[in-house]
This record gives C-alpha cells, structure tokens and sequence, in this order.
C-alpha cells in the first residue's frame, strides 16, 4: 500500500458511510420446537451486521472483541423476516462500538417490532493478526451525536467491569 492509499484511509468518515441493513427469513432450521428463533441464531446475525458496519468504516479485517447485554423483547417466528440495521457509533484506537438494531416484520399481518439492540465492540487486525489504527468517524445527526457521547460512558462501564471481573482496582 503506497503513502496516498494509507493517507485516504486514515481519513475521518461520516457514520453514514458505515451503515449496513441486513435481512434474514427465519426458516425451521433457525427455529426451536415451539417455532421460534433460537437466540443464538439472531445473536450470530448481529454479530455479522455489525461485523458489516465495522468493516465498512475500517475498510480491514474485524474481530469481535466483546457484545454488550441483550433482551429478546418480542418472539420471531419461523416465516417471520428479520432486519438488523447497524452502524458505526464511535471509534477508539484499533477498536469500534457498533450498534445493532433489530425488528421482526411479519408481512403476512403488516406489523413490524423492535425485538433487540446490542452494542458491540469490534477490533481492527491486518492479515497477520496484529492490531491496526481505525479512522475515526463523524456524527452528523443528533441521533449520531449522541450515540457517539453515549458509546463513551458505554466503554467506561466495560472498562470498569473488565476490572471488577479481574480484580484490578481502579
């Protein structure tokens, strides 16, 4: 990679250039006994949209380094689709929260809910494994802006309770 190629990709970005949108149609093999998905099916789809978003701003190989709490606030039943929506909410040095957004739309009855959001964190790697820096992205909308403040307060509480887990005292 020549001076100009590095140069262009340590360029801040917007947060729009990050968004992914992906969609899924839950088929019996993703679903339990009772028909609906198993959450580890759906914990793998976020997992992969948001590897989407990361990739997208790093423009290099991600790892998933850590995904924060997650509820399951509505069932999503085999037929059902499923959209994961996500997008880059802030950069650190090698690492990147993304937010994931998901929601069930049933197009049989025209509904569609909101059935998880999760944040993960994700790491930048070269093709040997190592660590490398990742631009750093812009918030342009409100909503950005304050997914960007809220990813830092976010960050502290991970820090904090890698801490706790460890038994290191801040």
């Amino acid at each position: 990679m020549n001076d100009h190629d590095k140069a262009k990709l340590a360029q801040p970005r917007p947060v729009c250039e990050s968004i992914s949108e992906m969609t899924e149609i839950v088929l019996p093999n993703d679903a339990n006994p009772l028909n609906a998905l198993l959450g580890g099916r759906l914990m793998h789809w976020i997992d992969m949209a948001g590897a989407m978003a990361a990739h997208r701003h790093s423009r290099t190989y991600v790892v998933t380094a850590s995904i924060d709490h997650m509820d399951f606030l509505v069932p999503v039943r085999v037929g059902d689709f499923v959209v994961l929506r996500s997008s880059v909410n802030r950069v650190f040095r090698t690492s990147m929260e993304v937010g994931v957004k998901v929601w069930v739309e049933n197009y049989r009855a025209e509904e569609s809910h909101h059935v998880s959001s999760a944040y993960l964190t994700f790491v930048a790697i070269d093709a040997a494994g190592n660590k490398v820096t990742v631009s750093p992205v812009v918030p342009e909308t409100e909503d950005e802006k304050r997914r960007y403040e809220d990813a830092a307060r976010r960050r502290e509480i991970r820090r904090k309770e890698s801490e706790r887990r460890n038994g290191v005292r801040s």
